[in-house]
């Protein structure tokens, strides 16, 4: 039975929300053990764009003109809501704490919403107001509300600048497809954030250091490359072609509300797998930014453009 497409897309996105939401909880036994962010990122993206190579020369069948269509969002996905977003978010985490640098990045959503009062110039609907303070009110509680205290001004700077990297991703996933399948943008744009991401850290703009020793999960000792793969495979891989799906269904808008669900799964990880407790005020923030999200009304689905150019070669599912 095939699903209605807003339902397949709200199943997608909550699906990338939680396999991005498992990030932190792998990603941190590598840090402590002496890897730089830069490098895990990097080592995280390429892995990934590798994972993903066969799906996506499945879903092209030799349509790489699809791919050339799409260079712009390859680029754009790629370059800024990969690489730029992740380098100027581990920058900011360096000069204010973790909480202020997610709260601050995951206003995206309200980026979003003015954005479209701005290029419409039409005042958000009541519904999309209400749902907006929702979420953002359930994301304090779930950061916590000390997260506000941040002061450092370029720290702050550079967290805004990761909020902007974070819904140009939004964006760049809710574009018309074009023909070009939403894994395979993920995997080329992985590719190129990687590939983007290990050149600054050889030209020396961010610190690449890794190490190759066993990692403490889940109270044993491990080879460095479990939780890598973790990561790779559903923090990054699965994370982001759902990302992308689900985003062509929703739209960007409604997408990056499900997206706000990741700090929840995320302390439920944190929670699992390196016991940081989850507290009532914690669960509450969750439950606000459900409601917040059912709040949001879902935008028309856009048709991908590709059903509409005539192609000489035999159709297939590439979604």
């Amino acid at each position: 039975m095939k699903l209605p497409p807003q339902t397949a897309g709200l199943a997608a996105a909550v699906t990338s929300a939680a396999t991005f939401g498992t990030s932190g909880a792998f990603i941190k036994p590598l840090l402590e053990a002496g890897w730089s962010p830069a490098a895990a990122v990097t080592a995280r993206a390429l892995t990934a764009s590798l994972l993903l190579l066969p799906f996506v020369l499945f879903s092209l069948r030799g349509r790489w003109d699809a791919l050339w269509r799409g260079r712009w969002r390859v680029a754009g996905m790629g370059v800024i809501a990969v690489a730029f977003t992740q380098l100027t978010y581990f920058a900011a985490i360096h000069r204010i704490p973790v909480s202020a640098a997610l709260l601050i990045e995951y206003q995206a959503p309200l980026l979003l919403v003015v954005w479209v009062a701005l290029t419409t110039r039409r005042p958000p609907r009541p519904a999309v107001l209400l749902g907006s303070v929702l979420a953002i009110g359930g994301l304090v509680l779930v950061i916590g509300p000390g997260a506000l205290e941040a002061v450092d001004p370029l720290g702050v700077a550079l967290a805004f600048a990761a909020a902007v990297g974070c819904a140009v991703y939004f964006v760049v996933a809710a574009r018309p497809a074009d023909g070009l399948p939403p894994v395979a943008l993920a995997g080329a744009g992985l590719l190129l954030g990687g590939l983007t991401l290990a050149l600054a850290g050889l030209i020396g703009i961010v610190p690449m250091t890794a190490t190759t020793g066993d990692v403490p999960l889940l109270g044993s000792p491990v080879p460095w490359w479990v939780p890598l793969m973790v990561v790779a495979v559903f923090g990054t891989a699965v994370a982001y072609a759902s990302g992308i799906f689900g985003s062509s269904r929703l739209g960007s808008r409604l997408a990056s509300f499900v997206g706000l669900l990741e700090v929840v799964f995320a302390s439920i990880l944190a929670w699992i797998v390196v016991g940081e407790r989850l507290t009532p005020v914690q669960m509450a923030g969750g439950v606000l930014i459900l409601a917040g999200i059912a709040a949001i009304p879902a935008e028309p689905p856009k048709l991908p453009a590709a059903d509409s150019v005539p192609d000489d070669r035999p159709t297939f599912a590439d979604r």
